[in-house]
C-alpha cells in the first residue's frame, strides 16, 4: 500500500480547486529481521538505495521476527517490501495455520527471488553432535517462535522422524541471543537459517570450538521445493575446515498487491541497478542473480516487477 504524507488542505475561501497539489511522498517501509541476521543489513542498504533514487521517497527499516511476521505485515498494509524464506511465502499464500497463517495471504506479490538461505547448525564441540539426529537429547535454539528459521527447524526434524520432544530442551531465540547462551555453555546448539557468513556465527566460531552439524541430502528430497541440497563451503567460518552438507532455501523479496505498479517497478529496477551496494552490505548478496529472480516463485509477480523483467527480456 502506498501511504502519502503531505499537507494539501484548502484554506477556507482562499484557494481555488485548480491550485497545484502538494507533492506527495512515497513511504517505503522495509521489513527485515533481527539485527544480527542477514536481512537487516541488506534492508538498511535497500532503504538507502530507495531513499536516494525514488523521487520524494521516505524510507524506514523495521527489525522484525523475519519471514512470518513480515508476510503478515505486508498483508495488513504495514510494509511495502519485505524479506521472507520461500517455504514461508508458499505457506502464507496457501494459508497454513500451523506455521502462523490462519488464512491465505492473497495480497502477497513477488519482487524477486534473491539469495539462498542455508541451514547452519553450530553445536558445541563438547556435545559431540555431527549430524541432525545427534541433537536428540540436546538443548537447541531453533530461532524466534514462528520465524522462518523455526519453521525450517520443525520441517527438517519432521523429515527425519523427529519432533521437538526428542530434543532435551528447546529455546526460541534470535541468532545473537542463541550465540550468547552457547558462549555461556547454557546451550548445546543453535540452528540458524541465513545467508552464508552470518555475523552471529562468525562471532561464535571465533570465540570457542564448535562443530557445524550436517543435514542429509535426502531431507531435501523428502521436503521438496523450495528446499534443495546445499553445502556450507569450507572456510566460511573460523575453524570450519571441511565442507558441510546442508539444505538451501531461496529467499524472496515480497511486496503487496496494494503497492502501485510504479513503486514496485522502481523497487525492482533499483535492486538490480545497485547490486554492488547490497554486496558491500553483506556478502550473501553476491548470490543475487537477475537470471534467477523470476524462477520458481510460489506467488505471482507484482505487475510492476513483471514490467521490469519484460524490459530485460526475462519474461
Amino acid at each position: 500500500m502506498i501511504r502519502t504524507i503531505g499537507l494539501g488542505a484548502l484554506l477556507a475561501g482562499g484557494l481555488s480547486l485548480s491550485a497545484p497539489a502538494v507533492t506527495a511522498a512515497e513511504f517505503v517501509n522495509v521489513l527485515t529481521g533481527g539485527t544480527s541476521g542477514v536481512y537487516y543489513p541488506l534492508g538498511v542498504a535497500l532503504a538507502d538505495i530507495y531513499g536516494k533514487n525514488i523521487p520524494d521517497a521516505r524510507t524506514q527499516v523495521q527489525s522484525t521476527k523475519a519471514s512470518v511476521e513480515n508476510l503478515n505485515l505486508l498483508q495488513q498494509g504495514r510494509g511495502e517490501i519485505g524479506f521472507a524464506l520461500g517455504d514461508s511465502v508458499k505457506d502464507a499464500y496457501e494459508g497454513n495455520a500451523d506455521v502462523g497463517f490462519d488464512k491465505p495471504l492473497d495480497k502477497l506479490r513477488a519482487i524477486a527471488a534473491i539469495y539462498p538461505n542455508y541451514i547452519q547448525i553450530a553445536a558445541s564441540a563438547a556435545s559431540g553432535a555431527t549430524t541432525v539426529t545427534d541433537l536428540a537429547g540436546k538443548s537447541v535454539s531453533v530461532g524466534a517462535a514462528k520465524s522462518g528459521t523455526e519453521v525450517n527447524a520443525r520441517k527438517i526434524l519432521e523429515a527425519l522422524g523427529m519432533t521437538y520432544d526428542d530434543l532435551g530442551k528447546v529455546e526460541y531465540l534470535p541468532f545473537a541471543e542463541s550465540v550468547e547462551l552457547m558462549k555461556n555453555r547454557q546451550l548445546d546448539a543453535t540452528l540458524q537459517s541465513s545467508g552464508l557468513g552470518s555475523a552471529a556465527l562468525k562471532d561464535l566460531s571465533s570465540t570457542q570450538e564448535v562443530t557445524y552439524v550436517s543435514v542429509p541430502a535426502e531431507v531435501a528430497d523428502t521436503l521438496g521445493a523450495p528446499y534443495a541440497a546445499g553445502a556450507i563451503p569450507a572456510g566460511t567460518y573460523p575453524g570450519q575446515d571441511a565442507e558441510i552438507p546442508t539444505l538451501a532455501i531461496t529467499n524472496i523479496l515480497v511486496t503487496s498487491a496494494d503497492v502501485s505498479d510504479e513503486l514496485a517497478y522502481q523497487m525492482t529496477k533499483l535492486l538490480f541497478d545497485h547490486l554492488d551496494q547490497l554486496k558491500a552490505a553483506h556478502a550473501a548478496a553476491g548470490a543475487i542473480d537477475i537470471e534467477d529472480a523470476v524462477k520458481n516463485s510460489p506467488i505471482p509477480l507484482h505487475p510492476g516487477a513483471e514490467r521490469f523483467y519484460k524490459e530485460q527480456g526475462l519474461l
